[in-house]
C-alpha cells in the first residue's frame, strides 16, 4: 500500500465523475452562496445544543444507543428528511435523506457522518474537577454527542439552504453507531450504504482547531477465550488446567513480541475475565487485544502473530483457545483536494473565544491534565496546514477508501485535554463543548455547500481517490464476513 501522505494530487480531470451542475445564479460568487449555508447553520445552533445535551445525558454505549439514535432521527424527520432505520443489519444505524431540485436524482450526493456512542466507565459531571455521576455508567469522553448533533444540525441547515437557493442536490446524514471498538461504519460500508455517495464530510471533537489532512492507524481486535478444567486449587491442583495460565502465557509472549514489531505498531490488551475465585482453578479466562499499524496489511500480519502466540499458549498450558475477531478498520485515506477546501474555510472562520466563566473553567481544569500538548489560548487559532499521521484508529477509514472523504477537528475541549478522559466529558457537557460544536456545524454546512456548487472539485477528489487506491484495489473488510457484534458492550 502506498503511503497516503506521499500521494500526488495533481490529477487528471475525470469528466465522467462530475455530477449534474447545480441550478444557481451565475452572478453570485460561490463564497457568498455558501456563506448562506453557514447562516442557516447558525440558526440551528440552539436546537443543536439541546440535542447534544440530550445525547450527553443519555451516554449510551456502542450498538445500545437506541434513545440517542431515535433523538437524532426524530430531529431530522421533523425537518423533512426521509429516514431509513436499521441499515446494515444494525438497529441503531440509520440514513436520513433530503433531496432538492426539479429532478429527484439531480446534483451531487453529499453525506455527513454522525457518531453518537459513549465510552464505559467515564461518567462525569460538567465540572472542572473529578466528580463521578452515579446515574450514568458511561460518558461521552470522545465527544460523540457533539459529533452527532453538529452533523445533524449541519444536514438540516443544508436542506434549508438547498430550498432557499433552489440548488439540486441530495444530502444524506448517515447515523453510524459503535465507533468505539464496534466498527459500525465498516458494516455499513460492507452493506453498500456509501455506494451512491459522491463525497463524505465528517468532523471530530478535539482540543484544537485543525483541518490538516490526517491518516490514522488501521486496527484489528479480537477476544481470546481460553478454556481449561476447574479443580480445587489447594486439594486437587493436579486435576485442573488453568485458563488464566493460558491468558498469562499468551500475554507474556505478545509482550516479548513488542521488541520485534515495527516502531509504528501498537499492541494493547485488557484481561476481561481472570476467573472467579483464587481457590478455584479458572475454567475460563479471556483477554481482549487491539493491534494497530498505519498499513492495513501489516495489521493483518501482526494479528496473525498474536493468534499464533495464543495457540502456543493453549498448547503449553493444556487448554483450548477460541479467537473471535471483534472489529477491524482501514487507515484513513486523506483526500488533499477536499482538505485544502475545508482548511481554507476553517482559517477564514477562525477559532473560538472563551467567556470569563469558560476561561475560569479552563484554568481550573488545566492543572489536572498530564503533559498537555496545547496551551490555553490556542482555541482561538487554527493549526497550520500539514499532512500528519495519527496513532489512533477510526472506522471512518473504511469509508475513506470507498468515497472521497474529508474531516476536521474543532476545540470542544480545553486545550491539552486528551480524548477518552473525564476532562473531555466535562468540557463536552458545557458551553466550551457547545462553542466548538457550533464552529463545526457552520464549517460542515459551508464546505458541503461549496462542494455542491463546484462539481469539478468533487470530480478532482474522485480522481485523487482512484489514484490513491491504485489499479488493483479491491475492498475487503478486515473483520471478514462476521455479523455486527451487537452485544459487545453488554
Amino acid at each position: 500500500m502506498r503511503l497516503p501522505i506521499l500521494l500526488n494530487t495533481g490529477l487528471l480531470f475525470v469528466a465522467s465523475a462530475v455530477c449534474a451542475a447545480p441550478h444557481v445564479s451565475a452572478e453570485a460568487p460561490i463564497d457568498t452562496l455558501s456563506d448562506r449555508a453557514a447562516d442557516f447553520a447558525l440558526e440551528q445552533q440552539a436546537a443543536g445544543v439541546a440535542l447534544a445535551d440530550k445525547l450527553w445525558e443519555l451516554a449510551e454505549l456502542g450498538y445500545l444507543e437506541y434513545q440517542s439514535s431515535a433523538a437524532l432521527q426524530t430531529y431530522l424527520a421533523e425537518h423533512g428528511f426521509s429516514v431509513e432505520s436499521g441499515v446494515g443489519g444494525i438497529p441503531t444505524a440509520f440514513v436520513a435523506t433530503f433531496r432538492s431540485g426539479a429532478e429527484a436524482d439531480a446534483g451531487p450526493v453529499v453525506a455527513l457522518l454522525a457518531e453518537f456512542d459513549a465510552l464505559p466507565g467515564l461518567n462525569q459531571a460538567a465540572l472542572p474537577f473529578r466528580q463521578v455521576t452515579e446515574e450514568r455508567a458511561a460518558g461521552h469522553a470522545c465527544g460523540h454527542h457533539l459529533f452527532g448533533a453538529a452533523s445533524a444540525s449541519a444536514a438540516v441547515a443544508l436542506s434549508q439552504w438547498l430550498q432557499d437557493s433552489q440548488v439540486s442536490a441530495t444530502i444524506k446524514l448517515v447515523g453510524t453507531p459503535a465507533e468505539e471498538g464496534g466498527s459500525g461504519k465498516v458494516y455499513l460500508a460492507r452493506a453498500g450504504v456509501f455506494d451512491e455517495v459522491d463525497v463524505v464530510l465528517h468532523w471530530h471533537p478535539g482540543d484544537g482547531n485543525s483541518a490538516s489532512p490526517s491518516s490514522t492507524t488501521s486496527n484489528k481486535s479480537g477476544r481470546f477465550t481460553f478454556t481449561g478444567r476447574a479443580a480445587h486449587a489447594a486439594s486437587a491442583p493436579d486435576r485442573g488446567r488453568s485458563a488464566l495460565d493460558g491468558v498469562e502465557a499468551m500475554n507474556f509472549m505478545v509482550n516479548l513480541m513488542r521488541e520485534h514489531v515495527p516502531q509504528t505498531a501498537r499492541l494493547h490488551y485488557v484481561i476481561t475475565n481472570g476467573g472467579d475465585a483464587p481457590n478455584i482453578v479458572p475454567e475460563t479466562a479471556q483477554v481482549y487485544y487491539y493491534v494497530r499499524h498505519p498499513d492495513k496489511d501489516q495489521v493483518v500480519q501482526l494479528f496473525e502473530r498474536v493468534v499464533a502466540a495464543a495457540e502456543a499458549a493453549a498448547m503449553g498450558t493444556e487448554t483450548r483457545v477460541h479467537v473471535e475477531v471483534m472489529h477491524g478498520n482501514y487507515p484513513v485515506l486523506p483526500n488533499l483536494t477536499l482538505a485544502r477546501l475545508v482548511n481554507d474555510n476553517l482559517v477564514a472562520m477562525g477559532g473560538i473565544t472563551y467567556s470569563p466563566a469558560e476561561q475560569e473553567f479552563a484554568e481550573t481544569i488545566r492543572p489536572t491534565l498530564i503533559n498537555p500538548r496545547r496551551e490555553l489560548g490556542s482555541e482561538q487559532t487554527v493549526a497550520p496546514y500539514r499532512v500528519r499521521q495519527s496513532m489512533g484508529s477510526t472506522d471512518v477509514g473504511d469509508v475513506s477508501w470507498l468515497v472521497p472523504t474529508v474531516g476536521f477537528t474543532t476545540a470542544t475541549w480545553v486545550p491539552g485535554t486528551p480524548a477518552h478522559s473525564w476532562q473531555a466529558v466535562a468540557a463536552g457537557g458545557m458551553s466550551i463543548g457547545h462553542k466548538g460544536m457550533g464552529l463545526a456545524t457552520r464549517l460542515l454546512a459551508k464546505s458541503a455547500a461549496q462542494l455542491i456548487l463546484q462539481p469539478e472539485v468533487i470530480a478532482e477528489a474522485k480522481a485523487e481517490l482512484l489514484e490513491s487506491q491504485g489499479p488493483d484495489f479491491v475492498y475487503a473488510a478486515l473483520l471478514g464476513d462476521r455479523e455486527p457484534p451487537l452485544d459487545y458492550r453488554k
